[in-house]
């Protein structure tokens, strides 16, 4: 039914149809009713192609003029995709000529599923280690914090969302994604943060976001950032801190949470520029005459360039109403600092490990497309104009 080898999940869905159908007929419904529904990357078609989603497995009976029963899909996108895919086939209201009625029942994470067999697995092996006392004392003690660690999570709203024990009374609060994420903080310290449970954010973390100073840390992916543009249109969120890219929270080593914390940049800077929102079109022909060359510098020894780090939001205080533009390495040294008006040039001598570039200059679609090819994390800079196509490996930060 599914490969346990790649499926993260597997949605359940309930099936009741007003007369006789048989197989073939659920899923020609499920295909004919979904297509296009989703746009071209969540096409149902496409996503079996692609290996993202499995076969599509239907169990029915029928008694009495009615066929009841269970659809399973196995799905290997991320948590926000499935939970779209899964909520689209809701909208089938007909099978053949039948009226139809299809409900999810839930979403199964197979990891989960997995996680809990190795645990399980874990206590046998566990058990006979100590009676053949091979067992280490230093594993017991860890398994017993963890516990503890388990034991002080609290639940909070009527969502009864997980939480740590402070995050009533303390004055700031940090937003995680879900409860393996805020047992991740907990293991390092943290007993504050929150977790939102998905992109339908519980009333609670409304409401504490009024109260309390509020930080977002949320997977490095695109579900943590449909998540984070929830947030944004719901919430009162005072600080932004990301995620390595593709790393989820509770991946995350002490060391990467602090420093993830610690660069967290104000709300008012966080930009997402996407076509049809917020960018403006480009005039026609604005980039098609030729561009004048800009002298540059030779660029000075990287070793005399290098400065103590620095946070990513005193980067941009040193740079802004300076027409300088730095380029920044992934503990937020300076790689190499030129003229705003010379970094096209400066790209093409900058070798290295580039996590981002900081510059008072606006970003056109041309800069963009040239950036996009670099690799880079981020770039913030004074504004962004006519960007019409945004690379989604790119975080746009604007410099107040």
């Amino acid at each position: 039914m599914y490969s346990p080898e790649t499926t993260k999940y597997l949605i359940h869905l309930t099936l009741q149809i007003e007369g006789v159908v048989d197989k073939p007929d659920v899923v020609g419904a499920i295909f004919g009713q979904t297509e296009g529904l989703l746009g071209e990357d969540l096409d149902l078609r496409d996503l079996q192609r692609t290996g993202r989603v499995g076969r599509i497995d239907v169990q029915i009976t029928t008694k009495r003029g009615e066929t009841k029963g269970e659809i399973l899909i196995s799905s290997s996108l991320d948590r926000a995709e499935t939970a779209l895919l899964a909520s689209s086939l809701e909208t089938i209201d007909r099978v053949g000529p039948c009226t139809a009625h299809v409900m999810v029942d839930r979403i199964e994470d197979i990891r989960v599923t997995k996680r809990r067999r190795i645990v399980e697995r874990a206590k046998e092996l566990l058990l006979e280690d100590f009676d053949e006392g091979t067992i280490n004392s230093d594993d017991l003690l860890d398994e017993v914090r963890e516990v503890i660690r388990i034991e002080k999570l609290e639940y909070l709203g009527e969502e009864r969302v997980h939480a740590g024990p402070n995050v009533m009374t303390s004055d700031a609060i940090i937003i995680v994604e879900g409860r393996a994420d805020v047992i991740n903080l907990l293991r390092y310290g943290i007993k504050n943060a929150v977790a939102v449970e998905g992109t339908n954010v519980p009333r609670i973390i409304i409401d504490l976001c009024a109260q309390k100073t509020a930080t977002t840390l949320l997977d490095g992916d695109r579900g943590g950032e449909l998540i984070l543009r929830e947030l944004l249109q719901v919430a009162e969120i005072d600080f932004v801190a990301y995620s390595p890219r593709g790393k989820s929270v509770e991946e995350m080593s002490r060391k990467e949470i602090v420093k993830a914390l610690r660069n967290k940049v104000p709300v008012e800077v966080v930009t997402d520029h996407r076509p049809g929102e917020t960018a403006e079109r480009a005039p026609v022909g604005a980039y098609g005459g030729p561009e004048e060359a800009v002298p540059l510098e030779p660029p000075k020894n990287r070793e005399e360039n290098r400065k103590p780090p620095s946070t990513l939001g005193e980067h941009m205080a040193d740079v802004r109403d300076k027409k300088i533009a730095r380029f920044l390495s992934p503990d937020y040294t300076v790689l190499l600092e030129s003229n705003a008006t010379d970094v096209e040039g400066a790209l093409q001598n900058l070798n290295g490990d580039v996590e981002g570039l900081v510059m008072d200059r606006v970003v056109d679609q041309k800069l963009l497309d040239q950036l996009g090819g670099k690799n880079l994390e981020f770039v913030a800079a004074r504004d962004y104009q006519g960007i019409i196509k945004r690379p989604l490996s790119i975080r746009l930060i604007k410099i107040e």
